[in-house]
């Protein structure tokens, strides 16, 4: 019987054939639909399918997921298998199941639809796009999203997740993300109670676990488990072991390189779990051949194997360069292996502005260091007599940690535009003090950023600007109070490495981007570390966590700004000194050279 909305190649084999060329059955450890039959059917189905090589003479193998099911019923076709009694009704559960696979992904293409996490799972809302994207992962469980930088790819995951119920969850995300993933779990998941997560105790049932360093240890339960890339290779053994019903690997492009411990380890971890999502708006970053290694961890072989991928795909065996890119991308997408949107396509949907809030690290060891000085002088404020001498001490403190703060994050601050500049965007990144500039100079060396920092004489700041509207440079880094007069248009992202204490300054600051009529929507990164200065700058500038709720004056600085700001630091630096006088140093020894040039700089 065949269905008129079912392609040929999924109609269901005939009952009663001429002739039977094998038996096919499944292997519940591999989970592996296996072939053995006669040399014909067998030569052909690894001819044909790399992926069906992996046993020895006289059998194949397919992989029990809807996109293998279909390349295997279509064999079946051409030479019928018996199917063994005891794996029946497997088959035909898991031929249905593939049948609705492509049928639903079929309707997708021909016309995208919206899907809503319940938001008893869920907190936040979805843009329409957002929705589509959400129903497109929950009908394509193995897949790449590659949506553009800023459209909220982590949203999506997270809604995926929720709906799905993936519970426990993986996240494999770059070291500078960590801390910007826990944030956003527990701004928009509401995990499981309990009663609902058999085996979790109470206390543990709401948990997101942060998995530390490269030795093994017994794990907490937890509902998401979190894992930077550079400790895959020390957990391989364990992970795989851990029965994740969801991975979602973060900026999946750290494995377009195949042969790593890294690679290696992501491939056995993938093959486990039943979900398995990418996240990346820069899949590639050369050539179009290292989409390969990123398609193949989320679903082994979908392209063939590498030698095949190359040989059909790119101008021949082991060569990268895919012959027609715009092809490879609609079979991907016609296959559910990809969905891709771009800020252009979705504009009408986006505000003039997109405020975010990125949580980021600082180096801890490296800050204790560089504030030990201000603790000191935090706990003399209390014994001063003099109002003002208090005063200006309190301003001392806060200053010395407020760029203690910047330094200290400084890595982790250019390690997200690194990020941002590997997926094509303009960057305009925003600092206070000199000494956090310099280190964006020497972290950002071989993007040759330009600089406008009131260090400049008036020609060699025209010459950064020029080289940066004319597409010498991609990343322009400014004080956030000398930018004044700058049009910048050419910028895709306005970054604040480092935090003022007035709206103002921050809007003015974007407003170098961002022009009355422009046709474009500017994302803008405030780049916030759990530590230092941040939280109390954070607060007096009435952010939180991923989104502005307070007031941002989209207007040039005036006198009652200055002064309003001026009330609201007073209030929160008092708040720093309190935090410092509690504060309990831990500084390390290696970090004393830094701490000894740092301090003579001034």
């Amino acid at each position: 019987m065949s269905r008129p909305d079912v392609p040929d190649y999924l109609w269901e084999p005939s009952a009663a054939p001429a002739h039977i060329y094998g038996v096919l059955s499944y292997d519940t450890r591999s989970d592996e639909w296996i072939i053995k039959g006669e040399p014909c059917v067998v030569q052909l189905a690894k001819r044909l399918f790399p992926g069906s090589a992996g046993r020895g003479s006289g059998e194949a193998t397919f992989h029990a997921n809807p996109r293998t099911l279909g390349d295997l019923n279509w064999l079946m076709l051409r030479y019928p298998l018996r199917v063994a009694p005891e794996w029946r009704a497997a088959w035909e559960a898991a031929r249905d199941k593939a049948v609705r696979h492509v049928v639903g992904r079929l309707e997708l293409l021909r016309l995208p639809q919206e899907a809503t996490p319940s938001p008893l799972r869920f907190k936040g809302e979805l843009l329409p796009f957002q929705r589509e994207g959400l129903a497109f992962l929950l009908h394509n469980h193995r897949t790449l999203l590659a949506d553009e930088m800023g459209l909220g790819k982590t949203v999506q995951a997270l809604a995926f997740l929720a709906e799905t119920r993936a519970w426990p969850a993986l996240l494999v995300v770059p070291p500078h993300l960590i801390t910007n993933w826990c944030r956003e779990i527990e701004r928009f998941l509401v995990l499981p109670e309990p009663a609902t997560q058999p085996g979790i105790s109470p206390d543990l049932a709401r948990s997101v676990h942060v998995i530390h360093g490269l030795t093994p240890y017994e794990l907490p339960p937890a509902s998401v488990y979190v894992v930077h890339y550079l400790l895959l290779r020390g957990w391989r053994q364990v992970l795989p072991e851990m029965g994740f019903q969801a991975v979602v690997f973060d900026e999946v492009q750290e494995l377009r390189h195949t042969g790593t411990e890294k690679y290696s380890a992501a491939s056995v971890l993938a093959e486990r779990a039943p979900a398995v999502i990418g996240l990346s708006g820069t899949p590639i970053h050369n050539r179009g051949g290292e989409i390969w290694p990123v398609t193949n961890i989320l679903d082994m072989h979908c392209l063939g194997d590498q030698d095949s991928f190359s040989r059909e795909w790119c101008w021949g065996y082991g060569r990268q360069e895919v012959r027609d890119p715009e092809l490879l991308g609609d079979h991907l997408r016609r296959e559910g292996l990809m969905l891709r949107r771009t800020k252009a396509m979705v504009l009408k949907e986006l505000p003039p502005k997109r405020r975010v809030v990125q949580m980021v690290d600082l180096d801890q060891g490296m800050y204790d260091s560089l504030i030990e000085p201000a603790v000191a002088k935090a706990r003399m404020i209390g014994a001063l007599k003099d109002v003002l001498e208090r005063g200006r001490l309190t301003r001392e403190v806060v200053e010395h940690t407020r760029r203690a703060t910047g330094i200290a994050k400084a890595a982790h601050v250019a390690a997200f535009v690194r990020m941002l500049l590997e997926a094509g965007e303009r960057v305009l990144l925003f600092a206070y003090h000199h000494t956090v500039m310099d280190a964006y100079r020497d972290a950002l060396a071989d993007h040759k950023v330009g600089f406008v920092t009131g260090r400049e004489t008036p020609g060699e700041k025209d010459q950064a600007v020029w080289r940066f509207k004319s597409g010498r440079t991609s990343v322009l880094c400014l004080s956030l109070r000398t930018s004044a007069g700058l049009n910048l248009q050419e910028a895709s992202c306005v970054v604040f490495g480092e935090l003022d204490w007035s709206p103002a300054v921050h809007s003015q600051c974007e407003d170098r981007a961002h022009r009355i009529g422009q046709r474009d929507s500017i994302l803008c990164y405030y780049l916030v570390a759990a530590d230092g200065t941040d939280p109390e700058i954070q607060d007096a500038l009435g952010l939180k966590v991923s989104q502005f709720v307070g007031l941002m004056g989209d207007r040039p600085e005036t006198e009652e700004d200055r002064i309003l700001a001026g009330r609201a630091a007073t209030e929160h630096m008092r708040r720093v000194v309190e935090r410092l006088k509690g504060t309990k140093l831990r500084c390390h020894e290696e970090d004393a050279p830094l701490v000894h040039a740092w301090e003579a700089s001034g």
